[in-house]
């Protein structure tokens, strides 16, 4: 049995049954019957239904931003906020569907030749917690609509959404079948993934669940997309206009409570200007708004279990035994970690070198641009960097000094269906969003005609 809690105060909201291996097997065999049929639809069908996605999500936003609050604590605006974008990257594919897929015509020596982009077949998608509704739909929308079919194995703790989503494709239009939540552990996992009717894996979570994973799909030649950790870098240089992006960069870090991939997780700040980031950083740090998650005003809440509420207590009481200084917080309460600023950071510590899943900023000082530039590219991970500075030719120049999958500049990393998303190194491989996270999961088929 799975049980699904309100971390604000551990109430239970919801028992489910685990799915039999029998009922699993039956799911995989309905996706792919179903997909014969569905890779028939028009382009201009499936995207149609990808609308009414969208207008369904719209008429029923409170509804969904609602269900994640409770199940795993986000504030409620930026559940609400989480929903919108959903709505967007549904309309993103269902515009731009059509031409993404359609065929690409190569001058060559024949008659015609040209490469025809087909679907898969069934996909499997392991998605996190964090962004219940964001994570699931970044991945379906582009996949469905090229004509493949869903697995959907969710969190245990946002199960409730993980069926929400399926009702919600379902009174979309979409064909039964075509996206199945199913209710299992990862030992289930490894024989989904070895059943030829499962073509191919993409996972977001942990590296140890993407090697766990890449390892059985590599083990049957199936193709695997990972998004995993991430342990991303702001670059302050001695020139950022502080009073205009403090607020960008207290956002980098504390949205969502800490709880995001891609969060700036370590702050890399030039001598000259460090004491002033720390002073405003400080400053705006403490002003956030901590209330219920229901309230519309709320910003900082629990963290979404007690297990990673301890693991982050861990790794900021490690980092301070190896001289980590506290400038603000580091108060536990239950699942709640209030906002922390740690400075003195260096590597060795955990606050350096590792993912830190909560409200912890950790400051570092660094002697110059080429200082902080190498520090930033010192990491097992490589998500995303990000750079505040009024020098963009110089900042230009260092795009690929640090051979993450994003580089932002006065801006903090953040995903977007127009740009292509995902990472490099213990970051995980692969693509989502954009024609580039489309192209994942079709076959690239050359026809040549004499």
């Amino acid at each position: 049995m799975i049980e699904t809690k309100n971390p604000a105060d551990g109430s239970l909201l919801k028992t489910y049954e685990e799915h039999t291996e029998t009922q699993l097997d039956s799911m995989l065999r309905k996706s792919d019957e179903t997909f014969n049929s569905w890779k028939r639809y028009g382009i201009q069908e499936r995207t149609k239904l990808l609308q009414n996605v969208a207008d369904i999500l719209e008429s029923r936003k409170r509804y969904f931003a609602e269900l994640m609050t409770r199940e795993m604590g986000k504030p409620i605006s930026q559940s609400v906020a989480e929903v919108e974008k959903c709505i967007w990257v549904c309309e993103f594919y269902s515009v731009n569907g059509e031409q993404f897929l359609a065929d690409e015509l190569i001058a060559t020596d024949a008659k015609e030749s040209f490469i025809s982009y087909d679907p898969l077949g069934c996909i499997l998608g392991i998605m996190p917690w964090n962004y219940p509704f964001w994570q699931v739909m970044r991945f379906a929308a582009p996949t469905l609509t090229a004509g493949n079919t869903i697995l959907l194995k969710h969190a245990t703790n946002v199960t409730g959404c993980a069926f929400a989503l399926q009702e919600l494709f379902e009174e979309a239009g979409y064909p039964e079948g075509c996206f199945q939540t199913i209710v299992t552990g990862h030992d289930k996992i490894e024989k989904l993934i070895a059943s030829d009717l499962l073509k191919a894996i993409t996972l977001t979570g942990s590296e140890n669940a993407g090697k766990a994973v890449a390892a059985t799909a590599a083990s049957h030649l199936k193709k695997a997309v990972l998004e995993l950790g991430g342990n991303n870098s702001c670059m302050v240089w001695e020139d950022a206009d502080l009073d205009k992006y403090i607020d960008v960069m207290v956002k980098a870090r504390m949205q969502n409570n800490g709880q995001s991939c891609i969060a700036a997780k370590r702050f890399i700040v030039v001598d000259s200007i460090y004491d002033e980031f720390l002073t405003k950083f400080e400053k705006a740090v403490s002003n956030l708004n901590r209330e219920e998650a229901t309230h519309e005003k709320a910003y900082i809440t629990t963290l979404a279990t007690t297990d990673i509420a301890d693991t982050v207590e861990k790794q900021v009481r490690d980092s301070v035994k190896k001289g980590a200084r506290v400038l603000v917080g580091n108060k536990r309460e239950h699942t709640y970690f209030e906002p922390t600023i740690l400075t003195e950071v260096v590597k060795g510590m955990p606050v350096f070198d590792e993912e830190v899943f909560g409200p912890v900023a950790a400051v570092t000082r660094a002697k110059d641009r080429d200082d902080a530039i190498a520090m930033a590219a010192h990491s097992r991970f490589g998500l995303g960097t990000m750079v505040f500075t009024e020098d963009i030719t110089a900042a230009r120049k260092v795009i690929g000094a640090i051979p993450d999958g994003s580089f932002f500049i006065n801006e903090m990393v953040k995903s977007d269906p127009r740009l292509p998303f995902g990472g490099t190194k213990a970051s995980g491989y692969g693509r989502e969003l954009s024609r580039e996270g489309m192209m994942e999961f079709v076959n690239k088929k050359t026809v040549y005609i004499k």
